[in-house]
């Protein structure tokens, strides 16, 4: 199969599995999707969504968080890890967040970018899913599941983000992103398939006999 035929039945065999994909973090706007990205680093989404609402319950918008002591975030966002970094990075940008846009969050991607805690990743995930703009956030399954599909040579998430979105019409993206994580959570995850298990991999090779060696980001 042509890298053009792949792309066009991955595309197809997404929307007919997952046609309406959810964000998998529970959030109310998009300050709240911000910080539970920023929680989601090297965290599970189901873990940041039991977290969340005693984080919320001291403050769900950046006014009232930004005078929440840091200490008091940290001692609830702990399960998640990284909580000494992630609980001082919530604090100063949700002050950043009043002090240069009025507490609300900026729909810019460079912006984001300057907030401490927010990742190019981040930033293209609530781009994507709070502002509608097209963005691919490429995280480490997505960096995965691409190079068992033959998207990417793999190097780096950088240049599986570029080959991405060179590959798939932009209007796409959104959903993209989203319905690449449900099936591979579904289907191809990292133990559960090493190029040679799940539907779209045989499909795409089924000539495949070996392991699929895959770079980490």
């Amino acid at each position: 199969m042509l890298k053009k035929e792949r792309v066009t039945f991955i595309l197809k065999e997404l929307q007919t599995r997952y046609p309406n994909p959810p964000i998998p973090l529970d959030h109310k706007d998009p300050y709240t999707l911000l910080v539970a990205v920023l929680l989601s680093a090297q965290c599970t989404d189901e873990r940041v969504n039991k977290i969340t609402p005693a984080l919320w319950a001291l403050a769900d918008n950046p006014f009232d968080m930004a005078k929440v002591p840091v200490e008091d975030i940290k001692a609830v966002i702990r399960p998640c890890g990284l909580s000494p970094q992630k609980s001082k990075a919530i604090s100063v940008l949700s002050g950043m967040l009043v002090d240069q846009y009025e507490g609300e969050v900026p729909a810019d991607m460079a912006a984001l970018e300057t907030l401490p805690g927010v990742g190019h990743k981040t930033a293209s995930v609530v781009m994507s899913q709070s502002f509608g703009v097209p963005a691919f956030a490429v995280d480490t399954h997505i960096h995965r599941l691409a190079q068992r599909w033959g998207l990417t040579s793999g190097r780096n998430v950088v240049q599986t983000e570029k080959d991405l979105k060179r590959l798939f019409p932009k209007e796409s993206w959104n959903s993209l992103h989203l319905q690449i994580i449900y099936y591979g959570r579904e289907f191809c995850s990292a133990r559960g398939c090493d190029g040679t298990v799940c539907p779209i991999c045989t499909t795409c090779y089924p000539n495949r006999t070996k392991p699929k060696q895959t770079h980490k980001p």
